[in-house]
């Protein structure tokens, strides 16, 4: 570990080539418009969901975050899909995000559950949201699209929309005076498909190191300083009200990520660094199951190759900001606790095992067919060699093999999406 610890010390100067490159080199797509209503297809709203660390419109210097200096969701608007972006928040639990997701997407106060917010210490309820898609049910459903832990997001929120939660529901039974969320009282079929874009369905063997919490922080530091922006002045919010975490006015940026990441939120199993280790991402696939009526798809990136050594070595093209969590992945192993951990993990995208991003252990899947697409069944595409976990979402380097043509990526799939049958 000692040199995955001198790597990290160095590689974050290299940040400041992202900035840069976001700042100089917009990411431009070249397809052609397009209509997103054929005859025998559908015309449901993608919502596009963040992952770890992620932002909203209005934070972050305006760097989108789908997409860098170029935006992504308005890209696919103007090419005739209807396209949100979504905003929860970017470190906590999937159980936390799912529920803001879904009061995001829907509107209303944000209700944690009276079980779970007592059994984790945290507040039941949290802020309002006015809702981007308010007219969401049954006939109205939705495509949702994760990156990153966006995708273990979309996936929980599914499964309460669809099945709801037996706690939830035994407290409300207990204490009907206290009300029950919609949420959780499952029987929706509100969602068409699900697609997850480098997504650790199996956890990230670098967040079993406890490496994850300090790298969010120097994640925000570098890219407050490499883009000349002082801390105290930064517009970011983890939205952790819930947890009472909440900025206070005037608060210099610098005390309050100090407030949050010196929290003792980080020793709870309700949180984003329990949820991306193999061991919480285990947990999470025993009860978010797929669903019989929903499409399933997933997107793979691998950025190392296979050195003569053994281990895997990252690709020089893959964004300097993950050269040490790669490295890491790329020689980690564990044999005393389950999962075992060999060599089949390896290979990566910087930040997530490509054994990890392609579907949830043993769920079905199959290989994506554009003539036999299934559902209930997870659809993966191919793994996209030589792209790494920043390049799914546009923040790219022109570094060997140039930048992403994210833009044709996520056309072609708004028009896979629009063209299933209802």
């Amino acid at each position: 570990m000692e040199g995955v610890h001198l790597l990290n010390g160095r590689f974050f100067s290299f940040v400041t080539i992202l900035i840069i490159s976001l700042l100089v080199a917009p990411i431009t797509g070249n397809a052609e418009s397009s209509t997103n209503t054929p005859e025998n297809g559908n015309d449901y709203p993608i919502i596009l969901v963040h992952g770890l660390g992620g932002w909203g419109e209005g934070e972050m210097f305006d760097i989108k975050y789908w997409g860098g200096e170029h935006d992504t969701e308005a890209f696919l608007n103007d090419n005739e899909h209807e396209t949100y972006a979504a905003t929860v928040s970017p470190v906590a639990s999937n159980w936390d995000r799912a529920v803001e997701l879904y009061h995001y997407i829907y509107g209303g106060e944000v209700d944690y559950g009276a079980a779970h917010a007592e059994e984790h210490g945290h507040d039941r309820y949290g802020r309002t949201y006015p809702g981007i898609y308010s007219e969401w049910d049954n006939e109205n459903k939705i495509h949702l699209v994760g990156h990153s832990m966006g995708g273990q997001t979309i996936r929980t929120m599914t499964e309460l929309v669809k099945n709801g939660s037996a706690e939830e529901i035994e407290y409300y039974e207990n204490n009907p005076d206290e009300g029950i969320s919609p949420l959780f009282e499952g029987g929706k079929d509100w969602v068409h498909s699900i697609t997850s874009v480098a997504t650790p369905h199996n956890g990230s063997t670098f967040a079993d190191e406890d490496e994850l919490v300090p790298f969010i922080k120097e994640m925000v530091i570098h890219f407050a300083s490499a883009a000349g922006v002082s801390q105290d002045h930064l517009v970011y919010d983890f939205k952790m009200d819930h947890w009472g975490l909440k900025r206070k006015d005037d608060e210099r940026f610098s005390t309050y990520m100090d407030r949050v990441m010196n929290s003792s939120i980080w020793e709870s199993d309700d949180i984003s660094a329990y949820d991306l280790s193999t061991k919480g991402a285990d947990e999470l696939n025993q009860w978010v199951d797929l669903q019989s009526d929903i499409y399933y798809f997933s997107y793979t990136g691998n950025a190392t190759y296979r050195a003569p050594s053994g281990k895997y070595q990252l690709l020089v093209s893959m964004n300097p900001f993950m050269w040490g969590s790669s490295v890491h992945i790329g020689s980690y192993t564990r044999e005393d606790s389950e999962p075992i951990i060999d060599e089949s993990w390896w290979p990566n995208d910087g930040l997530v095992n490509v054994n990890s991003s392609k579907f949830p252990a043993e769920q079905e899947n199959k290989s994506y067919d554009d003539n036999n697409v299934e559902k209930g069944v997870w659809n993966f595409h191919d793994e996209q060699y030589g792209w790494d976990h920043l390049d799914f979402i546009g923040l790219s380097l022109e570094h060997g093999v140039g930048l992403r043509e994210i833009n044709d990526m996520y056309l072609d799939m708004a028009e896979q999406l629009h063209d299933l049958p209802k």
